[in-house]
Order: structure tokens, then C-alpha cells, then sequence
């Protein structure tokens, strides 16, 4: 049996929560000391995929990261905290939010960083696309998300339809 045949009842958002922590150590950084952008969004990418599997109780796999700002830089000594939860899924794929902050653990400070957002796609051992079960998102700002993942979606597919003619793919 794959890890979620048969198990595709509705779950909550709270459900596929999850939390990671990370110390910057002068090996995430540039020369000036700052977070390199591709730690974090490697990070991210983790964070995304924690909660992608404990939604779909499947292996799961990045179809896309969407845009990502950086608010405000990290350094050596700081800790990054990247929260995620699954937002909404879909027939096989999810979109997975990720909220990164950054924590000074001297002055107790804590700011945001970047919001991601991941579509992640349920996979069996073989690559072979699962079905994932419905979310059921439980408070007014995962509703919020709820819906607004239904937007960027559509805005997602209409964008890789404008690229393809820019290539001249049609």
C-alpha cells in the first residue's frame, strides 16, 4: 500500500503545521556577514516540504516557490524561525505558506524576514502523482489563505500561459 492510499479524509490546516528553527552560522553568510538568499530559501524549501508531508502522510515534492522578498537582513548568531502550514490542496498538489522570522535571542527581537509560497506535489516511491486529501482551514486568516491560494493558482496558470507564448511554445 503507498503511504496515503486509502487515507484521504479531509484535515485540518493545523494538522500540517510545522516549525523549524535554524542558527545563522558564518557559513550561511556573504562577506558582510549577512544570510545568503539561497540558505533561506533552501530553508524554506524544507520548512514547505514538513508540512507537505504531514498533510499528504506521502513524499512530497517542490513544483514552484513564488516570488520572495527579503524584508530584512539576518546575521551571524541570529536565529531564523520558518513556520508552515498547508494552505489549500488541490487534486495532487498543495500550496504550502511559509512564514520566516528572525529572532534575537540577546534583545529578545523578533522581525519578519519573507512569506513563500510552495506548491508541493504528492508522489508515490516511483514519482507517480497521489491524490491529497481536502484542507479544512479552522481559523478567519486560513480561510483567508484558503482562498487566496485559489487566486494565485489561477494567476500562476495564466502567467505560464503568457510565458509560453513569449518562448512561441503554443
Amino acid at each position: 500500500m503507498e503511504p496515503n492510499e486509502g487515507n484521504l479524509r479531509p484535515r485540518p490546516v493545523s494538522d500540517s503545521k510545522s516549525e523549524m528553527i535554524e542558527l545563522v552560522l558564518p557559513n550561511d553568510t556573504n562577506p558582510l556577514g549577512a544570510l545568503l538568499g539561497g540558505r533561506l530559501m533552501h530553508w524554506i524549501d524544507l520548512a514547505g516540504a514538513l508540512a507537505a508531508h504531514r498533510h499528504s502522510h506521502s513524499y512530497a515534492v517542490t513544483a514552484s516557490m513564488d516570488h520572495i522578498d527579503f524584508l530584512v537582513p539576518v546575521h551571524v548568531g541570529d536565529m531564523v524561525i520558518l513556520q508552515s502550514a498547508v494552505n489549500r490542496a488541490f487534486n495532487t498538489s498543495m500550496e504550502v505558506g511559509v512564514r520566516v522570522l528572525v529572532e534575537n535571542y540577546i534583545s529578545a527581537s523578533r522581525q519578519k524576514v519573507a512569506t513563500a509560497y510552495l506548491t508541493f506535489v504528492a508522489v508515490d516511491r516511483h514519482g507517480r502523482r497521489l491524490k491529497v486529501p481536502p484542507v479544512i482551514p479552522e481559523t478567519e486568516e486560513q480561510k483567508r489563505r484558503y482562498e487566496g491560494a485559489l487566486r494565485r493558482r489561477e494567476a500562476s496558470k495564466v502567467e505560464r500561459e503568457r510565458r509560453k507564448v513569449d518562448r512561441g511554445d503554443e
